[in-house]
């Protein structure tokens, strides 16, 4: 039986031995630490030098100096004179393998898990391959070697600039701080940077006793890649709120092995001297053990998705948020407030707010940025496409740097120019407008409004709700999708458009996806609106009047996804028994905490949600960008909201959120229509009645972004 030794300059209270067959030959194992004493290993070195058929050596300490890596050196080269028989090794190539394994296997099962991380190496020199690795998924790297080799408060922030370091490095290996500055107080200093630099980052590489130090403040949320973590450490970062470890030692006989004396047992058993292994040897022998990397959750399973979301003020209003501004808007003439709004297009991008809490009962969470352009609606449209364009990539930029993985654009930043198209083309982020899930949004609202009135005939479980819908406007991207989605719930759906031609496909199409819809074909809107409960329009009739509300039937629900809107404010008003929808919020799952947008506490724009739903599911991708809106990712973004905790929150009509008070009231009046003679649908005006209240969101809600 050949006998395999470790000796490390670790913690000896983490000794073990075991006896395995490895490679086909017989193995004693055993490892032994010398509690940071090189004197010790060095002694046990001479001691095993004669009876050990390989040796692992364990150089670096269970503790942290400023000088630790120069220390790493001339430890390992004062050991290695000690050993004159047996090969001895420190499995770095072995341990390079393992890492960068570990990295690659993380990121293809967990699914674009590393994309644009702030990841923080404590030494990007000791693991540069690795860092080379994760230069595939993100940009966002920094390395503390200047910090931690030499004491100079700065970190690295390229592969080039550690390239730049590695070769001068040399020049000042043996630096030590001037007399003047205490090392008490350098040692400090570096520990501050330190922490801050780990607490912006996502991602930690450090080797696991680097870590001990540190504590909630600094590790909670965080994945650290790392080696050799047993039992007790992984309850340690349990406690200090780690979210993720990916662990490139593996595990025999209970054992966490380190790199060194895997390498040992390697050389132990196939007899070879450690320049005589190659990578196609380590291939070889790792596919026929089997082994693989570990990755570990402390904590049960946790991930953490971030996104990005662009938002900007609606008009010269949102401004006064801001207490000075507020106070002069009162006393200066209104040339500063025009003044002010010029200005503030040209402003470059800024954090409005972090949101987090975001948690899907998936497990997954999700954090982010809300990014404000500072264009009111008017300016972005008064401007060149091109002028809103660099402002939203300079936003992207910044919410790479942030570390978001997709951005969301929200308001009039998504109806400038080919709608998203040409910024998805140029970001440095993928992108997405959000149409789809405001499109699926708008029309859960208004079938949770139609079933809130209580004006529709009971139906069977499991039918199809008894009631009319029309979709105006039906051959646009937005009117098609909605119509694919009511013909498998209404009893039947009227399709109106002027495109002859486009509404007899549309009409073949559905009935293939839904063979038992009903579905009736029309040029004008007028032709059959009386006996509609619920109307939908999507048109792009840039306010040209494509309904008569005086004809619609009391207690119709109209559901208005047009931008800019087919009903003007003034026009809802006519009708007050009619309930005329304009969008649906949604209620996001968590504790969420963000800055007011004019919503409810955890509500948001359906756009914004979109954005996060596609953060939580870890799609990374262009999801909605352009004009034309596919019906197949209408019904994609709601199934997967279902999944991850979205809820309708609210219902907003042209003036504001509508509360229960709201549709008891069109209710009330409906009916009481209903009763006359001469009801509103057969060319009757119904008494006058005042219009539905704004509430104290409608602000947000009268500029509202496009659908």
């Amino acid at each position: 039986m050949k006998n395999v030794i470790s000796i490390s300059l670790g913690a000896s209270s983490r000794d073990f031995q075991f006896s395995t067959k490895f490679l086909g030959e017989k193995l004693r194992v055993r490892r032994l630490g010398t509690d940071g004493s090189t004197v010790k290993a060095i002694a046990l070195l001479k001691q095993w030098d004669q009876r050990a058929d390989a040796i692992g050596l364990g150089v670096v300490k269970d503790s942290h100096s400023l000088d630790a890596r120069r220390c790493a050196e001339r430890d390992s080269a004062r050991m290695r004179r000690a050993v004159t028989r047996a090969p001895v090794t420190t499995g770095a190539r072995l341990g390079d393998i393992f890492l960068e394994w570990a990295v690659r296997r993380a990121q293809v099962q967990l699914g674009h898990y590393f994309d644009n991380a702030n990841v923080l190496f404590f030494s990007g020199l000791s693991h540069y391959k690795l860092a080379t690795t994760m230069s595939e998924y993100t940009a966002n790297l920094q390395f503390a070697d200047p910090l931690l080799q030499l004491g100079v408060p700065k970190l690295l922030t390229s592969l080039d600039a550690l390239s730049l370091y590695a070769g001068g490095a040399h020049y000042v290996s043996d630096w030590v701080p001037p007399r003047v500055m205490p090392m008490l107080l350098l040692k400090q200093w570096t520990q501050f940077v330190l922490r801050k630099a780990l607490q912006r980052a996502n991602v930690v590489v450090a080797p696991v006793h680097e870590l001990d130090r540190f504590g909630l403040e600094e590790l909670a949320g965080k994945t650290v890649i790392t080696a050799t973590v047993n039992d007790q450490r992984i309850a340690n970062f349990k406690d200090k709120g780690v979210d993720m470890l990916v662990d490139g030692s593996p595990v025999m006989h209970g054992h966490v092995l380190g790199p060194d004396l895997l390498d040992a047992m390697i050389l132990a058993a196939t007899g070879k001297a450690p320049d005589d292994i190659f990578e196609d040897d380590y291939l070889e022998i790792t596919t026929a053990l089997q082994t693989k990397p570990r990755i570990i959750y402390p904590n049960g399973f946790r991930r953490m998705n971030r996104f990005a979301f662009v938002i900007h003020p609606l008009s010269q209003e949102y401004f006064k948020v801001v207490k000075p501004i507020e106070m002069l808007s009162r006393v200066s003439p209104p040339l500063f407030m025009d003044s002010l709004e010029k200005l503030m297009a040209y402003a470059p991008p800024f954090v409005y707010s972090k949101v987090e809490g975001i948690r899907s009962p998936t497990g997954v969470q999700a954090e982010g940025w809300l990014i404000s352009v500072g264009g009111t609606a008017r300016e972005i449209m008064s401007h060149s496409p091109e002028f809103t364009y660099r402002r939203l990539l300079a936003a992207a930029d910044m919410a790479k740097r942030l570390g978001a993985q997709i951005m969301g654009l929200g308001a009039f930043t998504k109806v400038v120019g080919d709608a998203g198209a040409t910024v998805a083309r140029r970001a440095s982020l993928p992108i997405t407008t959000g149409n789809s899930y405001s499109a699926s949004a708008a029309l859960w609202a208004a079938h949770d409004a139609l079933l809130r009135l209580r004006l529709l005939a009971p139906t069977r479980a499991k039918a199809r709700v008894q009631f009319q819908a029309m979709v105006v406007g039906a051959t646009g991207s937005i009117g098609a999708a909605c119509a694919r989605l009511l013909a498998r719930a209404a009893e039947e759906v009227t399709l109106v458009s002027p495109e002859t031609a486009k509404l007899l496909a549309l009409k073949e199409s559905i009935l293939l996806e839904t063979p038992d819809a009903r579905v009736r074909l029309s040029a004008r809107a007028d032709t059959h609106i009386a006996e509609m409960d619920m109307i939908v329009t999507a048109t792009s009739g840039a306010g040209k009047k494509v309904l008569d509300i005086m004809k619609v039937k009391p207690g119709c629900v109209i559901t208005d996804v047009a931008r800019p809107l087919d009903l003007p404010p003034e026009e809802v008003a006519r009708r007050p028994d009619v309930l005329v929808i304009e969008s649906g919020e949604i209620q996001l799952p968590g504790a969420v905490s963000m800055k007011n947008i004019g919503l409810p506490k955890g509500v948001a724009y359906a756009c914004l949600a979109e954005t996060i739903v596609l953060a939580l599911e870890g799609r990374f991708e262009n999801f909605t960008v352009g004009r034309a809106i596919e019906w197949e990712k209408v019904r994609e973004i709601y199934r997967l909201g279902l999944k991850h905790g979205m809820k309708l929150a609210a219902i907003s009509g042209v003036n504001g959120v509508l509360t229960d008070r709201d549709i008891a009231r069109v209710r009330k009046l409906a009916l009481a229509a209903r009763a006359q003679p001469t009801a509103p649908g057969k060319n009757a005006a119904p008494r006058k009645e005042r219009p539905l209240p704004r509430t104290r969101a409608s602000a947000s809600h009268r500029r509202r972004e496009s659908a």
